[in-house]
């Protein structure tokens, strides 16, 4: 070990850092399932591009558009995994699952929805993973006492947005 290695070493034995908690670690306490639900939306896009373009493999533009199509919606699945993990493990607490008993076993479902539709090109399983992270916005804006509606999405997926009633 060099004398600047022991040097941050001592350092950090003298003054160890405090432990944080959040989804950023500061804490900020901001949390929104607002972008797990446009995240769900662009998997349900991609798929639905990807079904329309067909099966010609021998075609260099076909393979560049549906593997560009394929990244996108396995990006759009993980930032939905992020979001709601971030959300179960930071934000929900044990009183949260008393008002809603079924919240983990949602959050765990829509959790596995994301490997799913990583792994396949199934029209169903990111129908499913948006009605999970609806669900999950739910029962967030209701942990916070906050009405919510379902409102058009006004993507090209279709289908709706769960936002909170405020004012």
């Amino acid at each position: 070990m060099n004398l600047v290695d022991r040097m941050i070493a001592a350092t950090q034995r003298a003054l160890p850092a405090d432990d944080a908690a959040a989804h950023c670690d500061v804490p900020c306490g901001i949390y929104d399932p607002h972008q797990a639900q446009i995240a769900a939306h662009t998997v349900i896009r991609m798929v639905d591009l990807i079904e329309g373009l067909g099966s010609d493999l021998n075609n260099a533009a076909h393979l560049n558009t549906i593997s560009r199509h394929i990244a996108v919606k396995e990006q759009h699945a993980a930032i939905v995994e992020h979001e709601i993990i971030i959300l179960w493990s930071d934000y929900f607490k044990p009183e949260h699952l008393e008002k809603a008993p079924d919240l983990h076993d949602v959050v765990w479902k829509t959790a596995k929805l994301t490997s799913t539709v990583k792994q396949q090109v199934n029209k169903q399983a990111t129908l499913d993973l948006l009605a999970g992270v609806q669900k999950i916005a739910e029962y967030f804006w209701a942990s916070k006492g906050v009405a919510t509606k379902r409102v058009p999405s006004g993507q090209p997926s279709g289908g709706e947005i769960v936002q909170p009633v405020l004012g």
